[in-house]
């Protein structure tokens, strides 16, 4: 593979693949008995994969859909998104996967923003998009088709643009989380989809993709970058499986994967406990894997987890503006310490202060990255939907500003500390939330945590501590048991001054807390039914 692979369009590649690797599985879907499709499972081949998507092409280009058009979709976690996304990107069509978690005003403000010709449905989802297409301000709204053996597509209300697909055509517009604010539309090129997964396909040491030999289990969801593109791609490109699950459950992941005999698979931090959680099995070592992709694994699980289970956690980093991972899977890798890999051809890293200047090794800073000083922007996304600005931002100096906070260690290797916004402030001192959340989490009655900064009319902000517990009771002798735990492993001010219980927290798709919809309606958290104060306990030792 050449240095990015970003000279192909998705249309090309995939054709290659088809070519060289007929019979062999791309899409493999587990078996659930109460699932209503596929109950029994399937493996499709390259081979049937593309009859699908050449029936599809047919389809769409009957209908009128061309370059420069945009289709939605909301298919779940289905094999038909990817055959879908294939056949239209072929076209030059662009892809708008829908969250299926939106409610009715995200799906408006999708709608409105992203201005497709035509949303693809599930019948199962059908009235998810007549809510959103309700509340849309547009006055072009799109067609909705609802998902049928027999696709016949109605016509879109623009023609297409003339000209062919190149890499630098729009594949698919990513909506970001959203988890501080309203999403932005990350504009993903053909060549950066193509790039994204060449470069998965291409890391070093443990990470190594074996051509023609990889069933990869990822459980995350085809409306993001980890399986949509990365995953599905790097698979694409080495004659691979992608293994697609509905979602992540703990109590179907080993099943899944000793089923489809899964040799890589995907995670995020939040599955580390969940799996770590469930009773010891003499299974537990009973699977094909030989690593696993992911981030987010708390620094305290990820020995022990590599212990039981037999396989390395290979702890990265990537983001939907700019997927070219970073990772660290070179022996020795530095296990429980939130390493993430080193700077490298094609990826230039520096860490910076507030005013863009460089800090010195060891010290946190806001990472930023450029593919080089001749083409900084090459491999990135193209830009974000009808916001110049934000992008031209993002970019200034020449540097893409991820918002992440991380430190590098003398050797280049860089550690992740938080997401900036992530970052309490309380009396000078800067507190990375997700050290708090660590530690809490290895507590045995603490199931989940989000951990956030308040207002305090002395010390600027003051450490929140959000709790789902396992089973026990959450009082006040819990809390304050659990502040005492905090208060003896960390120093001082970063123990939660805050403790408040609830029996749930609102996460996204890909099981990210959404920190700023625990409060709905709230504009002082500290002013929330049930919250415990404990900053009188908060002292020097």
């Amino acid at each position: 593979m050449t240095d990015l692979h970003d000279h192909a369009t998705i249309g090309e590649t995939w054709a290659t693949a088809v070519e060289c690797h007929r019979d062999r599985p791309v899409i493999i879907i587990p078996a659930s008995a109460g699932r209503s499709f596929h109950p029994d499972g399937l493996e499709i081949t390259y081979a049937e994969a593309n009859g699908a998507v050449e029936r599809l092409i047919d389809a769409y280009a009957n209908a009128g859909y061309g370059l420069g058009h945009r289709v939605s979709l909301l298919l779940d976690n289905r094999p038909e998104h990817l055959l879908h996304r294939l056949a239209l990107n072929c076209l030059g069509v662009s892809c708008v996967p829908i969250n299926p978690d939106y409610r009715p005003a995200e799906i408006a403000y999708l709608i409105d923003h992203s201005e497709p010709e035509l949303i693809l449905v599930l019948r199962s989802r059908a009235q998810q998009i007549a809510d959103g297409l309700a509340l849309a301000e547009t006055r072009n709204k799109p067609h909705v088709q609802i998902l049928e053996d027999v696709f016949a597509p109605p016509p879109p209300r623009t023609a297409p643009q003339s000209g062919s697909v190149t890499p630098a055509t729009e594949a698919e517009i990513l909506f970001t989380s959203g988890t501080t604010g309203r999403p932005k539309g990350c504009i993903l090129s053909h060549g950066y989809e193509i790039a994204s997964g060449a470069w998965y396909a291409t890391r070093p040491g443990r990470a190594a993709v074996q051509d023609g030999a990889e069933r990869i289990y990822n459980p995350l969801p085809l409306y993001h970058c980890n399986s949509g593109v990365v995953s599905f791609y790097g698979a694409v490109l080495t004659g691979g499986a992608q293994i697609q699950s509905e979602r992540f459950h703990p109590e179907r992941w080993w099943r899944e994967i000793r089923q489809t005999k899964a040799s890589i698979v995907h995670y995020l931090g939040v599955i580390v406990p969940m799996l770590l959680a469930q009773s010891p099995s003499e299974l537990d070592r009973q699977h094909n894997v030989r690593f696993a992709f992911g981030a987010g694994c708390e620094p305290q699980l990820h020995a022990p987890f590599e212990a039981r289970f037999g396989f390395p956690l290979l702890e990265g980093w990537g983001m939907t503006e700019m997927v070219r991972i970073l990772i660290d899977s070179v022996e020795p890798r530095q296990i429980g310490t939130r390493a993430f890999g080193r700077a490298q051809p094609g990826v230039d890293v520096r860490v910076v202060d507030d005013h863009d200047q460089d800090v010195a090794d060891g010290t946190p800073g806001e990472m930023v990255l450029r593919h080089s000083a001749e083409s900084p922007r090459r491999g990135a996304f193209s830009g974000y939907l009808k916001n110049p600005e934000e992008t031209e931002k993002s970019w200034r100096g020449g540097w893409f500003h991820t918002g992440d906070t991380v430190y590098r260690a003398p050797g280049g290797m860089l550690h992740f500390v938080d997401r900036k916004k992530n970052i309490i402030r309380r009396s000078g001192e800067n507190i990375a939330a997700a050290e708090i959340e660590a530690l809490l989490l290895t507590h045995p009655d603490v199931l989940q945590v989000a951990v956030m900064a308040v207002k305090d009319e002395v010390r600027e902000e003051e450490v929140l501590a959000c709790l789902v517990l396992k089973s026990v009771r959450g009082d006040h002798d819990k809390a304050e048991a659990l502040f005492r735990f905090c208060h003896e492993r960390l120093a001082y001010y970063k123990a939660p001054g805050w403790i408040w219980f609830t029996h749930a927290l609102p996460t996204t798709g890909t099981q990210k807390i959404q920190k700023h919809t625990i409060f709905p309606g709230i504009a002082d958290p500290r002013q929330a039914s049930g919250m415990l104060d404990f900053r009188s306990l908060k002292k020097r030792t």
